[in-house]
């Protein structure tokens, strides 16, 4: 927060009022009952002085008026200060009260620059800076352009604002912001005074001395130094009761019970229908459509909630006299006041027993603590009784239908508006009868795992959300559409690829639905030598991780937000008809867990695995000595999600593919891929995505082509890279030296493109080539250093160079010992030159040891046994290397030739898998001086 918004904050720190008042500056002197600030004196000013030299807050209580007085001094430290500072903004609302300006000045050194000199004067301008939030506040703005401000000055502005609302009939509030430490302020204060004979209360929620209220002449007040001291911090999760309002509150209403009662007035609705008019004949409808009074109650609502669309009203007698339902009806707009006299006069009109009650839509677990104000709320909705149960009807909310009239807002504390006074109600804690979000997922992954997979999603939103995607609808481009459809897909299924996306609304609902197809991406992972896919999104995306280490949060309880309800079903079509699939992980879950209830239903029928989750949130709290039982509740069952497991003897990727093809099973996610290039013809992405599905099922001439076409739109250098790689892989080592270069071009600091062209140019026989383009990095240092140091003792051994890159390898591991990735390259190298075979053997272990991933150390450690010519423990290794890793080309290659060598069958399953996972193997090996 600026120094410069602070000093205005305190200037309207207290709520509007409603009375007739000027709409032109007063200028008059500073009034008498003002105690003057220190006098501000430029010869103690230095470079560290505060920014805000002077904040003084001064209030009186009289006579049903608030006169706010604010003296602010702002030092011009710097050239963009002098920006913000160089022109004077102060609002007020005339049919409130008075801005009155005292002073206006420019305190250079002993120099006092009077503003207001010679008739200058401020300039009314009505801004309303807050449509975009559908609010008109009527404010005015009185603007003055400060001549002649220097960096050094201190911009001097002295001004009150009062404030009168007949609806109070003589009562008071008023309220004074508080800043406290870090903030520095020069002399700043609260003053607070009312006439002796007048009670009034007042409270201070922040941690601060209590000041001494004392008499000064006829008026009572209070006195208290800012800033005040630092604050204790709070965790972010705790109840709003717990949070202590930076505000000096003060009323002359006696209780709650008074509140009430002045406001009561405003709601009397006798008459406000008019027979025979617009809203009459509404109200004949309603009552011709049904005889039920629930389904009454939820028609009227309905008519409120969508026939008036939401507008703040605080113009004129707007701030708390609503418009009436006849107005509201013509204008067809109106703020939470006018809908709620809107809402009531329906139905009082249908016979329905219903009242207006006060809310603060964020703070109203405080309200017990705080002083009966009317500014204490920001809220009013309708307390109804209908058949003997209360319904809490909110016409500036969306989409409530007759299903939905039990729910109730998360608003902890309201006021029954009553003539006859009341005490403060507490809303109970409802779950949302329907489901905010609801979605139906259907993913096919009967092209086996691992493999993309045909999605189709239809996600049902209501409430104020639908209708923000009707009105986005309405609004958004095609790309906005397609990008709020992926995001909502994504968080719910996960990974995704959106072909098709559309909008529909049911008006009977209430709700909006993004329907999609595409591709869905599950993430099967190799644990335990099974294959496995985590399909509990609920329970992974459950986060419940409150701070309560310090002890002076030990027994604050937990917030756990606003009520809601979810629902998800998803239904997977397994590979092989389900055959071998199992299920682990909690098909029922304990509940609630820290506020949450999820209700599972589990099926696996017929190929189909069906989970049914419905999430109930009421915002109940935790308390704080339940946090370690909840939070030990969630760990246990993030520990057992529930998982799709595949069976034990899963053929590995390569036969997968291969049967699949054989059978036609990737036609209908080919045609996806087409429809996404149908769909955007002109994004890179649409072929890239295609491009790694042909990929995937080992098609790299369709791969090829479709990053072709990628690049002729946009020419990444990760897709140069890419299709070098493939170029590579299918023999093609022109084209992929030409892509290599491009890419090198584009992205010269690339890792990835650097070992690929070094390792290609040595393959060309171009040793000084490779060797150059890595000493330029190994030259440069950085965090890829000793990769490169590895990369080029890679070169040095396929260009023949036994002892150049054994003493490479060794200076990069020199460089990083204990570094398991150049312990396992150190001992691939002297596997493949056939030298060092011993210690070689060493890193490997070493390396095997230090490594989370112990994959490639095993099968280099497997090439380090093949030529000690210990081919039962490289057949070990290969198949330990081969359970966590089954498509590794470099073990199925190793693993077919010895077991072709020892005459068994299955290694020539293992060697055509190798071959067509890496065409280029063969070649590879060969090198090596290793054939089958």
């Amino acid at each position: 927060m600026t120094m410069r918004r602070l000093a205005l904050m305190a200037l309207f720190g207290s709520t509007s009022w409603a009375a007739q008042a000027a709409d032109k500056v007063v200028y008059q002197p500073v009034p008498a009952w003002v105690k003057p600030a220190p006098a501000i004196d430029p010869a103690t000013i230095t470079a560290d002085s505060p920014v805000l030299l002077l904040l003084d807050s001064q209030q009186r209580l009289e006579g049903g008026e608030v006169w706010q007085y604010t003296d602010t001094a702002t030092r011009i430290a710097t050239t963009e200060m002098l920006g913000q500072a160089g022109t004077v903004n102060l609002q007020w609302q005339p049919a409130a009260g008075d801005l009155i300006v005292h002073r206006a000045e420019i305190i250079r050194g002993p120099e006092h620059i009077d503003l207001l000199k010679a008739g200058k004067a401020f300039d009314v301008l009505r801004r309303e800076q807050q449509l975009e939030q559908r609010q008109l506040d009527g404010m005015l703005t009185a603007t003055m352009a400060v001549e002649g401000l220097r960096v050094g000055d201190i911009l001097h502005v002295v001004a009150s604002i009062t404030r009168k609302d007949a609806v109070l009939k003589g009562q008071v509030q008023g309220f004074q912001s508080l800043p406290a430490a870090p903030l520095k302020i020069g002399y700043a204060r609260a003053r607070l005074l009312w006439p002796a004979a007048d009670t009034v209360q007042w409270r201070i929620y922040m941690d601060a001395p209590k000041p001494a209220e004392a008499t000064a002449g006829a008026y009572r007040e209070i006195t208290l130094p800012l800033p005040l001291a630092k604050q204790p911090e709070l965790p972010g999760d705790v109840p709003a009761r717990f949070r202590k309002l930076n505000v000096l509150e003060a009323s002359s209403f006696p209780d709650w019970a008074a509140v009430a009662g002045v406001m009561a007035p405003l709601y009397a609705t006798d008459g406000l229908i008019a027979a025979g008019s617009p809203l009459d004949a509404e109200l004949a409808r309603i009552k011709a459509a049904s005889t039920d009074p629930m389904m009454r109650t939820a028609a009227a609502l309905q008519l409120v909630q969508e026939q008036v669309r939401y507008l703040f009203n605080g113009m004129d007698q707007g701030n708390y006299r609503p418009q009436s339902p006849a107005q509201t009806w013509t204008v067809r707009y109106g703020d939470c006041k006018a809908k709620t006299l809107m809402l009531l006069a329906l139905l009082h009109g249908l016979g329905i027993e219903a009242e207006p009650v006060l809310a603060n839509s964020k703070l109203g677990d405080l309200l017990p603590s705080r002083l009966p104000t009317p500014g204490a709320f920001d809220h009013i909705l309708v307390k109804a009784n209908v058949g003997g149960e209360t319904l809490w009807l909110d016409g500036t909310d969306a989409g409530a239908r007759l299903a939905d009239l039990h729910d109730a807002p998360n608003f902890g504390w309201v006021l029954p508006v009553r003539a006859s006074g009341a005490a403060l109600v507490a809303v109970p804690l409802r779950a949302h009868a329907r489901p905010d979000i609801e979605a139906a997922i259907d993913i096919d992954e009967s092209a086996g795992v691992g493999m993309p997979a045909p999605l189709t999603a239809a996600i049902t939103v209501r409430g104020r959300l639908a209708q923000m995607l009707q009105a986005a609808q309405a609004q958004a481009s095609k790309d906005d559409i397609k990008t709020m459809a992926t995001r909502m897909t994504e968080s719910i299924v996960g990974s995704s690829t959106i072909m098709d996306r559309k909008l529909g609304f049911d008006p009977v609902a209430g709700t909006a639905t993004v329907t999609v197809t595409g591709v869905a991406y599950p993430d099967w992972t190799r644990t335990d030598q099974r294959y496995r896919s985590t399909i509990d999104r609920t329970i992974a995306d459950l986060k419940f991780e409150p701070d309560r280490t310090r002890t002076a949060w030990a027994a604050l309880p937990v917030a756990t937000g606003d009520s809601a309800s979810y629902r998800a079903v998803t239904r997977i079509r397994l590979p092989a008809g389900g055959k071998g699939y199992t299920l682990d992980g909690d098909q029922i879950l304990p509940k609630p867990m820290a506020g949450v209830t999820v209700i599972r239903t589990v099926r696996n029928e017929g190929g189909i695995v069906t989970l049914d989750d419905r999430t109930v949130m009421t915002g109940a709290e935790v308390p704080a000595a339940e946090i370690a039982a909840n939070r030990a509740t969630i760990a246990a069952a993030k520990n057992r999600l529930l998982s799709v497991v595949a069976p034990a003897d899963l053929p590995s990727q390569y036969a997968r593919v291969d049967a699949t093809k054989r059978a036609g099973g990737f036609a209908r996610i080919a045609a996806l891929y087409d429809r996404g290039v149908a769909d955007a013809p002109d994004e890179a992405m649409s072929y890239t995505n295609r491009a790694w599905f042909w990929e995937q099922i080992y098609d790299r001439p369709k791969a090829i082509a479709d990053i072709g076409r990628a690049i002729a739109i946009t020419p990444a250098a990760d897709s140069y890279t890419w299709r070098a790689r493939l170029y590579q892989e299918s023999g093609d080592r022109d084209k992929a030296l030409a892509d290599l270069l491009a890419a090198q071009k584009l992205d010269p600091s690339a890792d990835d493109t650097v070992g690929q062209l070094a390792l290609l140019r040595a393959d060309r026989g171009e040793k000084d080539a490779a060797l150059d383009l890595v000493q330029q990095r190994i030259d440069a240092g950085g965090k890829s250093k000793a990769a490169m140091i590895a990369m080029k003792a890679e070169v040095l051994a396929r260009t023949g160079d036994k002892d150049g890159a054994i003493t490479a390898i060794d200076q990069a591991i020199a460089a990083s010992p204990g570094n398991p990735q150049l312990l396992n390259s150190r001992c691939w190298i002297k596997g493949t030159l056939n030298v060092a075979l011993d210690t070689a053997l060493k890193d490997c272990t070493r390396s095997i040891e230090l490594s989370d991933s112990t994959v490639a150390a095993l099968d280099s450690r497997a090439m380090v046994f093949f030529r000690m010519n210990r081919m039962e423990d490289a057949l070990a290794d290969l198949t330990a290397a081969l359970d966590t890793a089954p498509d590794q080309p470099a073990s199925l290659y190793m693993r077919g030739l010895i077991l072709s060598r020892q005459g068994k069958a299955e290694g020539k399953a293992d060697l055509a898998a190798a071959r067509t996972i890496r065409p280029r193997i063969d070649e590879d090996y060969k090198r090596y001086g290793i054939t089958p």
